[in-house]
Formats: C-alpha cells, structure tokens, sequence
C-alpha cells in the first residue's frame, strides 16, 4: 500500500495528491507505451539525504524515450532537479521515486502521434522490496513458465510500461505457488533475470552475471556491484549462465533499485550454496549499504544531495 504524500509534480508543476489524475482515455492506460523509472533517496550517516544515482535512471529514462520515440516536454536536468524538489517538499528524508513519461489521451487505436507526451515524478516510503526478513536471510525462488522477452520482440534494454505485464504474470506465478519471487529464462533457455531485479551467481569465487547482449535491463544496481566487487577484488564475469548451473552455484542473490541486494537461498526447491545467505553475497550487501546510507565515501558522484 503507497502512503499518500502532499504533492505529484506533473507536466512541470506541484499538484495536489488528490488532483493528480489522468483521463480514462490516456493512451498509455489501454496500450501500455510508456518509459518509467524507479530511484531510491536514503538518509546516510551524516543524517542528510541523497538521491542514488539519479544521473543514470534519468539517462536511462530518456534512453527508454528514444527507444519507444517519446520526445519528452522537459529536460534531463528538469527531470533531475524535479525529482529533488519532489522530495523536499514531501519533506521525504527517505524515499522511492517513480518518474514517467506516457501518452495523453486524444486519439484512440495503436496510432496516435499526436496525444501530447507528458510527465509525471511520484514519490513514496518504500522499505525492503521482499521484506527486511529477505534481505537477512534469503528467498526462495522459482524459473517461471514465462520467458524474458526476445530482444526480436521487445526492447531488452527499455524500462517499458506495457513490457512489464510479463514481469507480473512471473511474479503471480511464483507467489501462487508459495515462493518469493520468480527467476525468468530467455528465449534460447539461458538464465535472464528476476520479475523486477538483475541476477547474480558466485561460483568458486567468481561472480558470474548475464552479459548486456541477452534478453536483460542494464541494471544501475547491476552496475553498482559490478563496480564494488571489483574494488573489493573480486573477479566478475558476464556471460550466459543455464539453468543448472543456476543451481550448482555456491551463491545467488538479486540487485535492483527496489530488490536492492537480496539474496537467494533456494531455486526450484534446490538449496543455493548452504542454503543460507553466502559470504561472498554478505560483503557485497554490507558495502552497498555503506554506499547508499552509510559513511562511505568513494562515490561521493552517485549521490546528489536534496
């Protein structure tokens, strides 16, 4: 359930909570084109408050644009400082923020290039995506009958409204069937990603996660831990992964805005390592955590300050 704040900052102004509403005919509602994006704000140690990465989701959501030939009516830079003016006047010190870009309404049918584009950011109190008990001690997972979407039929690397009806019919598919959440293969078998979260296996050591050119998002999260596993010295490797070798790893865990770093004990009722969250996983989630509301300051550039 989202907690109702003060304002939505829509089509460049702060409206009302209660007032920011769409027609029933917002083309975005009945054909699902759309590019959104999902960023976290945390209270670091200092006590002030950051926005994580806000340059790459924003970019992310312009690239989303490109690719789905939206032409947004503000500027990345707009974009940003909205997102920050969307917290502070929530007076949000912790927060999870849903930018949007979507067709109005105006005409009907799957061509309609002339309904106006427009803007939204929300933001809410969002705590552990899977629960805080997830992130202490795993979660059972389940390769869902619903495969990732061809990169020949869908657009892999857009973070598309209507592309994310997969994504729930995976994720009701695994909670029906009493597991956490579900892991997706591609069209050729090969391991892709979670409903909503990038994917990450240890073996002997190694961290092994699917490489760009397959059916996956290019997760900032994802990226995040690539770039933290390398400093911690840790060799990563992106390449296919199967299904098997799913299950012989020795670690399994998720990355993403929402999923954060949560880890996997258990895939088709097959333990995961010892079945208990790997320490591999444990130094990587701790440092993380250092990064978005600790005191570390190596990457004092992926935080913008609200």
């Amino acid at each position: 359930m989202v907690d109702k704040v003060a304002k939505i900052w829509l089509d460049g102004e702060m409206v009302d909570w209660d007032d920011a509403n769409v027609h029933i005919l917002t083309h975005s509602l009945h054909y699902g084109l759309g590019a959104f994006e999902g960023i976290r704000a945390y209270k670091r140690a200092n006590g002030k408050t950051y926005v994580f990465r806000l340059r790459e989701h924003i970019d992310r959501l312009f690239d989303t644009c490109k690719m789905t030939l939206l032409v947004p009516k503000f500027t990345r830079e707009q974009f940003m400082a909205a997102s920050v003016e969307t917290l502070r006047v929530n007076a949000m010190p912790e927060g999870y923020l849903r930018p949007m870009v979507f067709c109005g309404e105006g005409a009907m049918g799957i061509y309609a290039p002339n309904n106006p584009v427009r803007s939204t950011i929300i933001a809410w109190k969002w705590g552990a995506y899977l629960g805080d008990e997830a992130l202490k001690s795993g979660i059972r997972c389940k390769i869902s009958s619903f495969a990732r979407h061809h990169i020949n039929v869908s657009l892999a690397k857009a973070k598309m409204m209507g592309q994310y009806t997969n994504s729930v019919l995976a994720k009701r598919e695994a909670k029906l069937g009493g597991y956490d959440e579900a892991i997706l293969l591609d069209a050729n078998g090969f391991v892709s990603e979670g409903s909503g979260e990038n994917l990450f296996i240890v073996k002997k050591g190694v961290l092994h996660t699917p490489d760009l050119s397959s059916s996956i998002l290019e997760g900032i999260t994802r990226d995040t831990i690539m770039v933290l596993a390398r400093e911690m010295g840790l060799e990563v490797r992106e390449g296919r992964i199967t299904r098997d070798q799913l299950w012989l790893a020795d670690e399994c865990f998720f990355t993403g805005t929402a999923a954060e770093i949560t880890p996997v004990r258990e895939v088709d009722n097959r333990a995961i390592g010892e079945g208990t969250v790997g320490p591999i996983t444990k130094k990587l989630q701790d440092r993380f955590f250092d990064v978005v509301k600790g005191s570390d300051t190596t990457h004092a550039d992926w935080l913008t300050p609200v």
